[in-house]
């Protein structure tokens, strides 16, 4: 039977819906109301007796004046079984296309004969079509698609998302959230931030998923845990960069290439999505589903896998935390979505009009089909970009009101209701000029209704560079505010921003070599560092993160391969970070940078000859790629690699982008781990997991302050007082000289005098015989006492 022939539209269904939305127009209090309504039922959902819905917001099919005669939902079946595995397939797809119905700005259907995805079968693509005048058709695709294989710019396949979700294995976990009222989850007392490419060698959520059931496992038979377990143990929460789809190649290959074909049957050259990229350039079309990259098998399971693992983890359940972009949109975005959802450019790329009420309707709904996917908490990247014009004012405004309709949505996973636990990145002023000065971290805190709404601090926010001579106490001020009001920030000096800032930073500036004896050194122990953990962990409020790249000494950059007009300046911005990240030795290993290699930069000597040129020619060109190309090939002597041209240019940026992903893995650093150092940090997080009082502000007796005079270092003391009457006294050594003879707990610290103090942690360099008395601390030392009232 044509595949025509099977699909049949269900009319009474078709209307139902189409008169739920009218209805939901003509009756709600406001447009926002009525528009909330209506997003539940866009997008490709499985309903009940085998029948599919469909529902779309298009605008644009308004404006350019589009008969409803000339609208059809477009579906496509394989002739074949597809395999999401494979690189490259070139594949028949039967077509048809079923009439819907249209009611101004959305159009809807109901189908049977539609067959639907699942983990064990690949379900019938889709998307809106419309014929224009000359009988061309042009395509819509579903913003709100539940799985994407082939990335945000292709079809959607239909997938049954609510059996994905009924099949999760962690049923038993939320039926214990159960209540009356939905639970509300707060505040954990640590966080594991995961770039998912970079944490495993397979760089799939499947293979972290293996890796959390292997620790999991170890950890229930009691087996020691080795370094590279300790890498991922003793965290509460687990908060992945973004894993939404991104943006793709800029001109190409695209994932999905059609051929020849008619209006029954089209032949598709289908690639497996292979781009790099650290999560952030996102296009908003595909944010309630995954990123077919991440995913080893194709299928969206693989997240609720991962969610699985955590909540099932032995002892005490992981917390999974997801990272949503929705203050911005990459250029990319105007290719999938229609211009309603834009307000205009920005540094990124486009403005969301969140005062369209169907946009802020859709956005919000999107998360709220994300989150479903078992995420505990949610973390808000860049708050301070929500924003609208307001006209009457003629000024900027943050919508901070957006802001708490993301907090206020109510969750439903395995049959309980809930609220996810909130953390706003947001630096407002920023990105003024004089943002680090004036901005108090505090904006979204203090305008949300909960209590519980944390927001990244100021040691965490960004351009963190603690291997400058000078960082801590510059940052004094800043340490204060913390101590003050830090209980809802969160705290840490290692994330995905601020390590990357550090790689950019010029090495000819007052590095504090005491870290190290090279760059990598030095780089690698000032974001892996016993000293600032210890701050973190013990004196600071707040709830500490780690970056697992960061804490396994691996690499990290700014990594994104679908550049074509700007891949060669991203490239010249991210130069100065081969001083800091890649040494001889390291470059000479076969496996790494073998793509670079083969375009002839044999040695690092090689490369970074080349990566001193780049920069400063990207400058005085004002960037115009075929005078650097000329330029690179009047070199003498002449430089390594390929002739220089436009083309060969972007084939060394490109190579770039993909030789450092690899790099950064981390399992190229596993190997080198110290025991010791792991053991620390471990011990570190066992501490305040068991102290959770540490997160709050300091008051009472508490105390923090620096050892006078300076004299060419800083020491921290802290002294804190718990509910219970237990006291915790650290004295830590962040930079500097070493001190001269010092008995730590003699110093001039109110409320450390008596007796009763037992040592609880000493950093890495601290033999195991020592248990108080005089001690000379060294740049990264720190001490932690205990004492009960």
């Amino acid at each position: 039977m044509a595949l025509q022939d099977e699909i049949r539209r269900d009319d009474a269904l078709s209307q139902e819906m189409a008169e739920a939305a009218e209805a939901a127009l003509m009756t709600s209090e406001t447009r926002f109301d009525a528009e909330q309504i209506i997003a539940r039922m866009l997008g490709g959902q499985v309903a009940a007796g085998g029948l599919a819905r469909f529902g779309f917001w298009v605008p644009e099919l308004q404006d350019a004046r589009v008969p409803s005669g000339d609208i059809f939902l477009e579906v496509l079946r394989p002739e074949v079984p597809l395999d999401l595995t494979r690189a490259h397939q070139d594949v028949r797809f039967e077509r048809a296309y079923i009439p819907v119905i249209r009611t101004e700005t959305h159009c809807f259907v109901a189908l049977t004969g539609m067959r639907a995805g699942s983990r064990e079968e690949i379900g019938d693509f889709y998307a809106l079509c419309w014929r224009d005048a000359e009988d061309a058709w042009h395509r819509i695709l579903d913003p709100l698609a539940m799985s994407l294989p082939f990335g945000a710019m292709a079809p959607a396949e239909l997938y049954d998302t609510e059996a994905m979700l009924a099949a999760r294995g962690d049923g038993a976990y939320w039926t214990g959230l159960a209540g009356a009222e939905p639970h509300k989850f707060g505040p954990v007392s640590n966080i594991l931030q995961i770039h998912v490419p970079t944490a495993t060698g397979g760089g799939t959520l499947a293979s972290l998923t293996r890796q959390f059931e292997r620790l999991a496992a170890r950890v229930e038979a009691g087996l020691p845990l080795e370094p590279s377990d300790k890498l991922f143990a003793g965290y509460e929460a687990v908060q992945l960069l973004p894993v939404e789809p991104t943006t793709v190649y800029e001109t190409g290959p695209e994932f999905w290439q059609e051929s020849e074909g008619d209006d029954s049957a089209v032949t598709v050259s289908l690639l497996r999505p292979d781009t790099t990229n650290w999560g952030y350039d996102n296009v908003i079309a595909g944010m309630a589903t995954v990123n077919p990259v991440l995913l080893e098998t194709g299928r969206p399971d693989e997240l609720v896998d991962l969610a699985a693992a955590l909540h099932n983890f032995p002892g005490q359940p992981k917390r999974l935390i997801f990272d949503v972009v929705y203050g911005h949109s990459d250029n990319q975005g105007l290719r999938v979505l229609n211009g309603h959802f834009f307000a205009g450019p920005n540094m990124y790329g486009q403005n969301l009009d969140y005062q369209n009420p169907a946009v802020r309707a859709i956005l919000l709904e999107m998360q709220r089909r994300k989150v479903n996917f078992g995420a505990d908490g949610v973390r808000v990247d860049g708050a301070q970009d929500f924003k609208f014009w307001d006209a009457s004012a003629q000024v900027l405004r943050h919508d901070d009101d957006y802001l708490q309709s993301m907090a206020d949505i109510v969750q439903e996973v395995g049959g309980t209701s809930y609220r996810p636990w909130f953390i706003f990145e947001d630096g407002r002023p920023w990105p003024e000029e004089d943002w680090e000065l004036s901005s108090t971290y505090r904006s979204v805190i203090e305008s949300q209704r909960d209590d519980d709404v944390f927001q990244w601090g100021p040691l965490t926010f960004a351009h963190n560079t603690p291997f400058l001579y000078t960082f801590w106490l510059g940052k004094y001020w800043r340490i204060r505010e913390c101590l003050e009001v830090g209980a809802n920030w969160i705290s840490g000096t290692s994330n995905h921003d601020t390590l990357r800032r550090g790689t950019q930073v010029n090495p000819k500036l007052n590095v504090n070599t005491r870290l190290g004896q090279t760059r990598m050194e030095i780089l690698d122990k000032a974001y892996d560092n016993p000293a600032a953990h210890t701050l973190t962990y013990v004196a600071l409020p707040g709830v500490p993160m780690d970056f697992l790249n960061a804490m396994a000494r691996a690499s990290w950059g700014f990594v994104r391969n679908q550049d074509d007009r700007y891949g060669v300046k991203v490239v010249a911005e991210e130069a100065i970070s081969l001083r800091w990240q890649v040494d001889e030795y390291s470059y000479s290993i076969p496996g790494n940078f073998t793509r670079l290699k083969e375009l002839g930069f044999e040695t690092r000597a090689d490369l970074a000859r080349f990566l001193t040129f780049l920069p400063a020619l990207v400058e005085v060109t004002d960037y115009d790629l075929e005078d650097i190309a000329r330029l690179l090939n009047t070199t003498e002597p002449r430089l390594a690699g390929p002739h220089y041209t436009v083309d060969s240019l972007k084939a060394v940026a490109r190579a770039w982008m993909d030789d450092m992903q690899e790099y950064c893995n981390i399992t190229h650093s596993l190997g080198a781990l110290d025991p010791v150092q792991c053991d620390f940090a471990h011990a570190l997080r066992e501490f305040r997991a068991a102290r959770p009082w540490l997160r709050e502000n300091y008051s009472g007796k508490d105390h923090f302050s620096y050892l006078q005079p300076i004299e060419g270092r800083t020491v921290f003391t802290a002294l804190r007082h718990g509910p219970d009457g237990e006291q915790v006294y650290t004295v830590i050594h962040m930079e500097g000289k070493e001190t001269p003879d010092l008995d730590p707990l003699r110093l001039p610290v109110p409320g450390i005098e008596g007796f009763g103090w037992e040592l609880a942690l000493q950093s890495p360099g601290i033999g195991d015989d020592y248990i108080s008395g005089p001690i000379i601390l060294k740049d990264s030392m720190a001490l932690v006492f205990t004492r009960q009232g």
